[in-house]
């Protein structure tokens, strides 16, 4: 079941290394989700105002997505289609490992700490700093995997995120208050996660990918209403640099379970 393309040091092939390398990614932006939770539950609590979330905040918030997904984009495409990189990753697996550390650093500043997460400049050196380490773990997971499928990958992820955000807009559902069942999901992926790393099974890898799939669609959903406003929860507009992330990972979580359902598909 499992594509044997290229064999490397210590007899370990592409496809072992694109499952393993997609799962520590997609793993550790699973951690977001109890960071997620937190900030929504304590914002739920508080004292909004009443009406929506301004529309000068929503602009900021997607302004700042739009110029992360396409920093990962140039970073990605980098990695994809320079072929020189691509074997200099394959024969250097130590390069996507060392990058881990810092982008857990940064990760962890941004989801623990919120007063520099609301401070201005630091906030957008940090968001920068980790969009530019997200695009480098996105682009070196990507070259165990064929241009052509990380491109059908790309193009699913944007049809499917344009047809949620669309959904989330116009739908009389509030999924705000799944915050707590999707957290709760969210956990039991990661430690599902933790078992298809060691167990070499193509049924238990398609399930997760599947599922991870559906949970990040409805994560989607939910933030873009959160960020939207008018529902049960909402979050703070000081909260910019926290929306833009929210909404980012969703997306960079759904194309790492795309790009896994593809591969398995072919």
């Amino acid at each position: 079941m499992y594509r044997l393309t290229w064999d490397y040091a210590g007899g370990r092939t592409l496809a072992d290394c694109s499952q393993l390398g997609v799962r520590l990614l997609s793993l550790s932006s699973l951690c977001w989700g109890p960071a997620h939770f937190l900030t929504a539950l304590r914002i739920a609590g508080s004292s909004l105002p009443t009406d929506s979330v301004s529309s000068a905040f929503i602009a900021k918030v997607f302004f700042l997505l739009s110029a992360q997904l396409l920093i990962t984009a140039i970073i990605t495409g980098t990695f994809v289609f320079w072929k020189d990189l691509r074997v200099w990753v394959v024969t250097h697996p130590w390069f996507i490992y060392s990058l881990f550390p810092a982008f857990f650093i940064v990760f962890i500043i941004l989801a623990c700490c919120g007063n520099i997460r609301r401070e201005v400049p630091a906030n957008y050196i940090l968001l920068g700093l980790f969009t530019i380490l997200q695009g480098l773990l996105l682009g070196t997971v990507s070259v165990f995997y064929r241009a052509e499928e990380v491109l059908w990958a790309t193009a699913a992820t944007t049809l499917v995120t344009t047809a949620l955000t669309i959904f989330a807009l116009q739908t009389k559902w509030d999924f705000t208050w799944l915050n707590g069942m999707l957290c709760v999901s969210l956990c039991v992926l990661m430690i599902y996660g933790i078992l298809v790393i060691f167990v070499r099974s193509y049924w238990l890898h398609l399930l997760y990918a599947a599922l991870g799939t559906l949970l990040f669609s409805l994560y989607l959903v939910m933030d873009v209403q959160l960020i939207v406003g008018g529902r049960h929860s909402e979050i703070d507009p000081e909260e910019y640099v926290f929306a833009a992330l929210e909404i980012y990972l969703d997306i960079i979580n759904l194309f790492l379970f795309i790009l896994q359902l593809i591969e398995m598909g072919r």
